[in-house]
């Protein structure tokens, strides 16, 4: 079975014990989610694909019928044949790009108010890259442990410099309708 990045990802996360699809969800999400997007759906039709390839074993349901999933053998070796193959191209999925795209057509009103709403979640979002480095580095977190935190911060920090340097609402729009 060849991988995609959804399911080389949920075996990375199994590499830390079994967990349900909803465990899945919840821990892509907090590890991976402000880079990476993965739904529900994708989780388990990913995990019934990894079970019935061998690559996974679903122990018995367990509370609330949540059914953990372990690692097998053969989910080892595919993570790891996976994880060796040369990442693909970077794809950027912004959906305030798209829509400055089209910033012309928009109320300067409007304009400004998407531009603040973004700013603000981008230094929200730096706030909290902080202080989970700062709560990383006090559980003595190693520094291969802080590579796509570190990014994190520097991306967030790069975005609101990008954020400061544009022109107002106004200088945005050339024309209306």
């Amino acid at each position: 079975m060849r991988l995609n990045a959804t399911a080389g990802s949920l075996l990375g996360f199994l590499h830390e014990g079994a967990q349900s699809g909803w465990d899945l969800v919840r821990t892509a999400q907090r590890q991976i989610g402000d880079f990476w997007s993965l739904t529900q759906s994708q989780v388990y039709r990913e995990l019934a694909a990894m079970a019935s390839a061998g690559l996974i074993r679903a122990d018995d349901a367990g509370p609330r019928d949540r059914r953990p999933y372990r690692l097998t053998g053969a989910g080892r070796a595919a993570f790891r044949s996976w994880l060796t193959q040369t990442p693909g191209p970077e794809q950027i999925r912004y959906p305030l790009l798209l829509t400055l795209t089209f910033a012309r057509h928009l109320p300067a009103e409007q304009l400004g108010e998407f531009l603040a709403e973004h700013r603000a979640m981008h230094a929200e979002r730096l706030r909290s890259y902080r202080e989970q480095e700062t709560a990383a580095r006090a559980s003595g977190a190693r520094a291969v442990d802080l590579i796509t935190l570190d990014f994190g911060l520097r991306y967030e920090a790069a975005v609101l410099d990008w954020f400061d340097h544009l022109p107002g609402p106004d200088a945005l729009r050339t024309s209306a309708g």
